[in-house]
């Protein structure tokens, strides 16, 4: 197999970065961010960050760690995305993240790599993000199957508390990969038809992440500091310029179960979504 089983439990070293509003009010707008959510998108007003803006400081440790287990990009999918917060991220600050591969687990044709990361600001914890990837053709080696997770339950029949539809551009995932994401499948049409994808580019997987955590905040008023975690597993590609309907259903364990649909197809783009928020 191409995995390296040998790097599970490697670390990164401590990898700095240093950020103020471009970068955040950047990632407010690659994920489709608008003027009536000026918080996001202005410094007079702070700015406020969206809770998924954990993801981009983790991006650099998680490339080292793709090249520390040998992912092959042609192979590879993101099934699941999570984001703890210990507070609300900052507007500017210079933050140290540390990478880890937690795990490398065997689904028979797929192999499943786990990827975590922690960040600290002024040395004390500010997030933690979970990665989930699956890699093609490279299961069957013999190895542990997958932890098993704990999500909120929708009760049969219970109607959503809230329904939210987002749109975004056809140009979305070219702004987006600003943000440091620069995987040609999002891009290069070529790359993402012998990747699979003979429609073109799609979304990133993380920008549909951003614009359900959007839908979110919305609910909630845009008052980040009730947002703990944050959750979802990609099921189905997503193009630029679908809009995208989030519907969020609080459970009986006080979490927000969280689905996502794209365009007018019937099956959700995102599944076992959810979230953690304290009470308003």
């Amino acid at each position: 197999m191409g995995l390296d089983l040998s790097s599970v439990g490697h670390r990164t070293s401590p990898i700095s970065y240093e950020y103020d509003f471009h970068q955040t009010v950047l990632y407010a707008l690659g994920v489709g961010a608008t003027r009536d959510e000026l918080d996001f998108l202005y410094e007079g007003r702070g700015p406020l960050v969206l809770p998924s803006f954990a993801v981009i400081p983790a991006y650099a440790p998680v490339a080292q760690l793709f090249e520390r287990t040998r992912c092959d990009m042609l192979k590879l999918l993101h099934g699941a995305q999570s984001v703890r917060l210990h507070r609300p991220i900052p507007a500017q600050g210079r933050l140290e993240t540390v990478g880890e591969v937690a795990g490398i687990y065997d689904m028979k044709k797929l192999a499943q790599v786990m990827l975590s990361t922690r960040t600290t600001f002024q040395g004390e914890p500010l997030f933690d993000t979970e990665w989930t990837l699956y890699i093609r053709d490279e299961g069957g080696f013999g190895g542990p199957r997958p932890p098993k997770l704990d999500l909120p339950k929708i009760s049969s029949g219970q109607a959503p508390t809230f329904s939210t539809t987002l749109p975004t551009s056809p140009e979305q995932a070219l702004l987006y990969r600003l943000t440091g994401d620069l995987n040609p499948l999002h891009a290069d049409p070529e790359f993402a038809g012998r990747a699979g994808f003979s429609e073109g580019p799609i979304l990133h997987g993380l920008c549909t992440f951003g614009i359900v955590t959007r839908a979110l905040i919305r609910h909630l008023s845009s008052d980040v500091r009730r947002v703990r975690a944050l959750g979802a597993q990609f099921r189905k590609p997503v193009w630029p310029g679908d809009a995208i309907r989030t519907e969020g259903y609080l459970t009986n364990d006080g979490r927000y179960a969280l689905e996502a649909y794209a365009g007018d197809r019937p099956d959700p783009v995102i599944t076992n979504a959810w979230a953690e928020v304290t009470p308003s």
